[in-house]
Formats: structure tokens, sequence, C-alpha cells
């Protein structure tokens, strides 16, 4: 009698169910389909009160074996903001209430702002919201009006997720209390720390502490010590605390490590089944000096009034499969970040710099990119398939530049015995060149700077890093290799993240001519400009003496690019579909390419669980370690200007905002503030779309570009700031 009961049960769900008008969906993504969650929404809305999760359960016919699911279901909308339990734990739907539900960001100022999840506009979280909440925290907020200045305000109406669970700080004990100030100045709360819970730390230490209560609208948060990692200005410290601060996974899992172990290593001769034996071939890596791991080998030779370019890339998609131990660290950690003397690898040692490293005369395996190049650039075809190769020689940039371009020729042993080849990727460099001009793809000229460190790991100076035509060479035949993946895959149909970077908004369009109008330029296109139009115009200005300052803004006028499985094109460098194919080793997109290149040579499909939410992911992971990049670099540059306070700089202004102009110096490669208030007794207006404060008394003006020259007066190694005056005020 129960069974019978039971199962005209479950068929009135599957009725009920079935006039779900996304069921069909639900039923394609799961065995068992739940109610969709605009079914769920739809019902609360008709319900028009607040609903317990039992009755809407009853409501919906959800069995009881469905429970647990459901109520996970639950969970997620109410994690997204689209329900809210209110204090008796009734569900009600948050749209209803006028509720923005979004994920906060900080500012060191105290105050912040509430990010909402649809994408709409920001809404200002005053000084006492933020006492709740901490950076990245998600909330359900409502929209309470304007302030003073016009911006929409909100008010913070529920947390429904904490971000900071463990903060990195510098330990303070004052009047008997102990209490960490966070390193990440986002974080504006001083957390207490528990009585007898300082975990042996001294006052002025870096620890870590754990969150055992999280701040509220009347109380501190407080922690546990659980990390003690030493004192401030410690060797290596500032990269301790960068990986703390922005979450970076620094340490293999347990079971990452274990198979990592397990692989051999060398490479065996099964693995040589079913690929292309180049050994024969002269392929070389090119990289640069202090460089370990070796993610691609080139080979070039005639073929007939062309050449065919041989690009191989390290098969990491071999060794790392999908949805095993060291794919989900490789996925967790999105990239490897490279600090100044020291790298976080996105795959252990035995793999980055051992079998995936296309180390010279050993065998390795690769996935190679076989391309016939006309004389003009253009690929005229191409083939993927697997291979084992062997590397002639590990070159580097300086030494090929070298034996291609000093007059006379610059050769050691091994470049001259490779010159015809080194020639040959000369050539096709030279023709890959002639098809970047056509296609009017962007190159702006800008310095980037490498650190050099004395013996005992202290910062000695800054310098520029040339980069020369082997540079080039190499940075043409990824892009072509590059190029030809995200067509393999787009020709098959196949899923892929591409490589997107958009051109300028309308907004950044409109501010960007408005600036070029008051020096006489005008960049083509209309409303639509291509990178063409980019690329005639810095053509014309290139020998004007404020290039440095038109370069600026119009490298400023683009977006960032991103990963998506939405082909919108690579603006900045004129191609209508891009991915990333050429360092499997080091991101984790391209890994994820490989393996849907060798699924489409065989035919198959494959998807790594949610293309969209991976692109999100890899895209975050990449800032991350901007981010935290840009940390340790700004806190080395500030130990580096200590000693250096009282003296004069020469520089240029790089960027102007509402409170003051940032200076770099030349030949020192750092940037410092000159804050509004040093600029002189007058009122600055700052014009945002022409980048310059002007004076509304004086009408003195500081323009980005401007040359100034100015006095350093402080240093803050914890702020990782560096203050200026003008030197004609000092």
């Amino acid at each position: 009698m129960k069974t019978r009961r039971r199962a005209s049960t479950e068929r009135k769900s599957r009725r009920r169910r079935e006039s779900d008008p996304h069921h069909a969906r639900e039923s394609r993504r799961y065995d068992s389909p739940l109610p969709s969650r605009e079914y769920i929404l739809a019902t609360l809305e008709e319900e028009a009160i607040p609903v317990n999760e039992t009755r809407l359960a009853r409501l919906l016919e959800v069995t009881q074996g469905e429970r647990e699911a459901f109520a996970r279901r639950l969970a997620a909308m109410e994690r997204d903001g689209q329900i809210l339990r209110n204090r008796k734990g009734a569900l009600l739907v948050a749209e209803k209430l006028s509720l923005v539900a979004g994920r906060v960001a900080a500012h060191p100022d105290g105050f912040g702002f509430l990010e909402p999840d649809d994408g709409s506009a920001s809404l200002f979280l005053n000084p006492v919201e933020m006492r709740q909440v901490m950076h990245g925290d998600r909330v359900i907020a409502r929209p309470s009006g304007f302030d003073r200045r016009g911006r929409r305000e909100a008010s913070i109406v529920e947390v429904t997720e904490r971000a900071q669970t463990r903060i990195v700080g510098r330990l303070h004990h004052e009047r008997g209390i102990w209490i960490v100030a966070a390193a990440d100045r986002r974080v504006q709360h001083e957390i207490l720390v528990e009585p007898g819970a300082t975990g042996g730390a001294k006052a002025g230490q870096v620890v870590t502490v754990q969150l055992v209560t999280q701040p509220g609208a009347h109380a501190q948060p407080i922690g546990r010590i659980v990390e003690v990692l030493g004192g401030y200005d410690d060797p290596g410290m500032e990269i301790e605390i960068a990986l703390r601060k922005h979450s970076l996974p620094f340490e293999f899992s347990s079971a990452a490590e274990r198979l990592a172990a397990r692989i051999p290593d060398k490479v065996r001769k099964v693995d040589l089944a079913g690929r292309r034996d180049l050994r024969a071939l002269a392929l070389v890596t090119i990289d640069g000096e202090t460089a370990k791991d070796f993610d691609d080998a080139v080979y070039c030779e005639a073929a007939g009034r062309g050449y065919r370019l041989i690009v191989a890339i390290a098969d990491v998609s071999h060794y790392v499969a999908h949805g095993d131990a060291l794919d989900g660290d490789a996925r967790s950690r999105g990239n490897s970040v490279y600090f100044p003397r020291r790298v976080i690898p996105m795959l252990p040692e035995k793999l980055s710099n051992g079998l995936c490293s296309l180390n010279p005369d050993v065998d390795r395996l690769a996935m190679a990119c076989d391309m016939t190049i006309t004389p003009r650039g253009e690929i005229a075809e191409y083939e993927f398939y697997p291979a084992v190769i062997c590397s002639h020689a590990r070159l580097t940039y300086n030494r090929v530049a070298a034996a291609l371009y000093e007059s006379p020729p610059r050769r050691d042993r091994e470049t001259r015995e490779l010159a015809e080849r080194l020639e040959w990727l000369d050539r096709v460099f030279r023709a890959l060149l002639k098809a970047r001009a056509k296609r009017g793809a962007i190159d702006f000229d800008t310095v980037e700077t490498e650190l050099k460190f004395d013996a005992h790991g202290k910062i000695e100076r800054i310098v520029p890093v040339v980069r020369n035509d082997a540079h080039r060479l190499i940075e043409e035949c990824m892009l072509a290799a590059n190029v030809c993946a995200s067509e393999f895959l787009q020709k098959r149909e196949h899923h892929a993240l591409y490589r997107i970077h958009e051109g300028p908004t309308p907004e950044k369009l409109a501010a960007l001519r408005e600036f070029l109008k008051g020096f006489g330029l005008h960049l083509g296109g209309g409303d639509e400009p291509r990178a063409m139009d980019y690329a005639k115009l810095l053509e014309k200005v290139k020998q004007r003496p404020d290039v440095q300052l038109l370069q600026t803004v119009l490298l400023r006028s683009l977006q960032q690019a991103v990963y998506s499985p939405e082909n919108v094109g690579h603006f900045g460098l004129a191609y209508e579909h891009y991915t990333h194919f050429t360092s499997p080793i080091r991101r984790y997109p391209d890994l994820v390419i490989h393996r849907a290149i060798k699924a489409a040579l065989s035919g198959e499909r494959y998807d790594p669980g949610g293309w969209a939410e991976l692109g999100k992911h890899c895209s975050t992971t990449e800032r991350r370690a901007d981010d935290a990049t840009r940390d340790v670099v700004t806190w080395l540059k500030c130990y580096f200007m200590q000693d250096k306070v009282g003296d004069e700089f020469d520089g240029s202004i790089s960027a102007v905002t509402s409170f003051g102009i940032f200076v770099a110096l030349d030949g020192v490669y750092v940037e410092g503030l000159v804050h509004i208030s040093e600029l002189g007794a007058d009122y600055f207006e700052h014009d945002a779309g022409r980048h310059v404060l002007r004076g509304a008394r004086s009408g003195r003006s500081f323009r980005l570009g401007d040359r100034v020259r100015v006095r350093l007066v402080r240093v803050d190694l914890e702020a990782g700031r560096i203050d200026f005056v003008l030197a004609e005020a000092a």
C-alpha cells in the first residue's frame, strides 16, 4: 500500500514539475530534475507572503528523497541574493523587497561600495555600514537614497557570505590588549586577539589571525593567531604577506604531491604511441636569461616560396588529467605567479621544471602546431598533432639577438651551429610582421623594469628591460600558433576559452576624442574604431615630444583583456578570434585548450565543467596574481627609497587624480604622490577627460605627461606609499 502511495506521489510530483517552464533544461542537466530557480521564485511570488521551507517543498511537491538537494538549491539562491529569509526563517523574493545582492568592495579610507550581481551601478556604503562587513563579503542591501555628493547609497540588510576568514597583519600590544592591523588596507577593522591566543608572537611581528567572530554593527572582529611569519623587514616577508593577503594557494595538496611523485622521471616508450617523431628537427627554446620552465620550442625551414614554422608546446595534458588532484590544484591557482626572486608555480616542480619543461638534449612530449606561412605572413595551412621532440639548444633572447641582429653577428658555438635555422626564423618573423602591419595591430611602446638584488636579498637598483627583435620573433611565432588554435576549435564548433579584448566603451571613446581634440588630433573609425585606427594615430604621433602622454591615454581608453567562451575577437591584436595555447605550464586556460584540441582530433568533445564560470575564474586569478605582484614590487621600491628622503628628482606626471598627481621618476622607475594640498595655495579642479588638475585662481595646471621636479619627503612601508612635494615649494 505504501509503495503504491509513494509511486502515486512521485507521478503527481512529475506532473507538477513538468509545468515548470524550464523543466526541459533541468532534465538535460540532472537525472532527477528539481524545480528550476525561476519556478521557485514564481511560486513564492504567487503566495505573496513569506513561505517556510517545508510549505514551499509541499507546494512544489518535492519528495522526501529530494529534500536535501532542494535545500542546497535554496541555499544557493539565498547566497546569490535571489531569496531572503526573515527572522522566522521564512523565504521571500529579494527583488520584491527592492533589495540588491552583491559583493562589498572596501576602500582604504573606511567607506566602500556594493557591486551588484546584476551588473547595475555601484552603491555607496558609508563608514557606519562598513563596520559590519569586510572587503569581499557578499551582502543583501536596500537602496537608501543619495549622499551629499549625489552617489546612490545603500544600507546592509544581511551578510550572506563572509570572504575573510584568515587575515595577515602586524601584531600590536596596546594597553594590555593584543590587536592585529591587517596588511590589506581595505580591511579597516582592528582584529582583537583572544586572551592567550597570541601563539607566542611578539609585538611588531607579522602574523596570520584566524577569525572566530566576524565584525558586527557594534562589535569588532575577534581572532586567534595561527601562524607567526616573523619580522616585518625579514628578507622575503613582502612575498609571504602578499600570498596570504591575496589568498594565493602556495602549497600543493598532499594528493597532488603524491600524484606528481608517481609520474615517471623521463619519457617512456609507451608515451610515444600515436606521436610524430620530431627529434631530428633542430627545435630550440628561446627565453629570458633567468627562465627555468620552457613551454615552447620553435623550428623553421623553407617551404616552396614560403616557410614551414613549427611551434611545439609542452604536452602538459598528457600528465595532468581532467579532474585529478594535479588538475584541481592547477585550476585553483589558475596561473603561475612570478614574484621578484620567487615563483609560485601552477604545477609541482617535477612537471614545471622537469617533464613538462622543454629542456635541451632530452626527449619531451609536445603538442605541435605545424604551419605553412606565405612570404606575406599569412597562414596558408596548419596542422595540430601530438609529437615527441628533443630541443637542440636552450637559447636566450640576448644570444639570438647578438647572432642575428648585431653587425657583425656575434655568435657562440651553439648559435654558429644553428645559424641557418635562426636565419629562417628571422625570415618568417619578418613575414609575420608584414601581416601584423596589414592587420593594423596596436603596438604600444611600454617600458618594463627589472629589480636587481644584492647578496642579502634587498633591492639594489631598478633597470629597464630592453626588448630586442628576438623577443618579438618569439612573440610573433606564439601569436600565430594561438590564432591557429582558436580557428581550429572554431571550425569544429568546439567550445573554447577565447582571449578576448574589447575596444573602448562609448564613454571612454567620447572622453578620448575630447582629449585628442585639445591636441588637434583625431581618431578615425567613427563610433566603432578598429585597431588599425589606433595604430595609424600612434604612427602619426610617434615623433612628437608628447608621444608618451598620447600613448598612455590611448592605452587607458581600452578595456582589459579577459577569458570568455563568447568570442568577440581581440581588439589590440586585430584578430577576429584568439586564444591562449602556448603556455600550459603556467596558464590553466592553455591547458584547457590543449585538451579541447586533443578531443577534437579524436572526434570527441571536451567539457571542463562550465566554460563561462571557468573564464571568469581564470580572469580573476590572473588579476589576483597581478595585484599580488604589484604589492610586492611596491613594497620593494618603498624599501629601496627609504634612505633617499630629502633627495630631489626629475620626473613625469604618470597619473592625475582628484587628490593629486603621481610622478614617475626618471631613471629610478619609482612612482610617488604629490598630494593636492602640496600643489600650491589654490583650489584645483580635476578634469578627468583631459587628465589635468587646474588651479581655479592661478590657472596653473598639472597635466598627464608634464615634466616636474620633486623632493622625496616620506616613505611609508606599511601603506606602500611614497610622498613627494614639488621641489620649488620645498
